[in-house]
């Protein structure tokens, strides 16, 4: 399927203000972007390298005043995502060594606190991918997805606790859950199509017979229509804008989804 993704986000800036910006989607193996454009007003030099984990991300230094950002993206993504029950666990031996470090605790995925509740949720489950499934499965029974929840930022650890958490913050626990019981895990930024609200959206990967697979614990199916922006470790590796110097939020945020007819021309 075709989508056409795409942000505006505006800043009012004080003080000329460094920024990384982590909104470009990359093509690979589950995406094709054919074309995007990437505005900045007022225009300023921008440098673009690739993080660890590569991701696409621009530096720049935002002047005083009104700063906007606007994205737009045509992208070619699968309509359905792939499940695989069964799929077996990788020993940790056996693992490629680029994905070892989505084994490790984190600051927002204490995976180390949760070895007794990953060993009891999945009980039941065949080792690798039913123990995944299993692990999204509990989350949709015992934590409540709230889009406007007051909490910011939860760890793994205080959204277990709370009981509630937006996107960022069941992808953590599902995350913590994974790497408690050796399943490599990692955190994905990007756009569902059909999201409501719509917004940037967050979910894991689970590592297992050998390849990643999506799991999302805010939706009741598995559900393709999927862009992926950036890969990381959990939520500290994959903000879509970090900025050095007096705090700053965005005055106005908005972000969209569309699919096309065909591709475009």
């Amino acid at each position: 399927m075709w989508l056409r993704t795409g942000c505006s986000i505006t800043f009012d800036v004080s003080v000329a203000t460094p920024f990384i910006l982590m909104l470009r989607p990359r093509s690979g193996i589950d995406q094709w972007v054919a074309s995007e454009s990437y505005n900045l007003k007022p225009s300023v030099p921008v440098i673009e390298y690739i993080d660890n984990f590569g991701n696409l991300c621009q530096r720049l230094i935002a002047p005083p005043g009104e700063f906007t950002v606007c994205t737009s993206a045509n992208i070619m993504t699968a309509e359905n995502i792939a499940v695989s029950p069964g799929a077996p666990f990788n020993e940790v031996q056996t693992l490629p060594d680029e994905v070892l470090t989505y084994l490790l605790p984190t600051r927002y995925c204490e995976s180390d606190k949760f070895i007794e509740l990953g060993r009891k949720v999945t009980a039941l489950a065949a080792p690798g991918y039913d123990q995944v499934a299993a692990i999204v499965a509990w989350i949709r029974d015992n934590i409540s997805f709230n889009p406007d929840s007051t909490h910011f930022q939860l760890s793994a650890v205080e959204v277990h606790q709370r009981g509630e958490g937006v996107c960022r913050e069941l992808a953590h626990l599902g995350i913590a859950l994974c790497r408690s019981l050796c399943i490599p895990a990692r955190m994905v930024v990007g756009y569902l199509h059909e999201l409501t609200p719509m917004d940037f959206h967050a979910w894991f990967e689970a590592y297992v017979g050998g390849r990643w697979y999506t799991f999302d614990a805010t939706q009741p199916c598995p559900k393709g229509g999927r862009v992926t922006v950036a890969y990381g470790r959990d939520a500290a590796d994959v903000a879509i804008f970090n900025q050095f110097g007096p705090a700053l939020y965005p005055r106005n945020m908005s972000v969209h989804v569309e699919m096309l007819d065909s591709a475009p021309g």
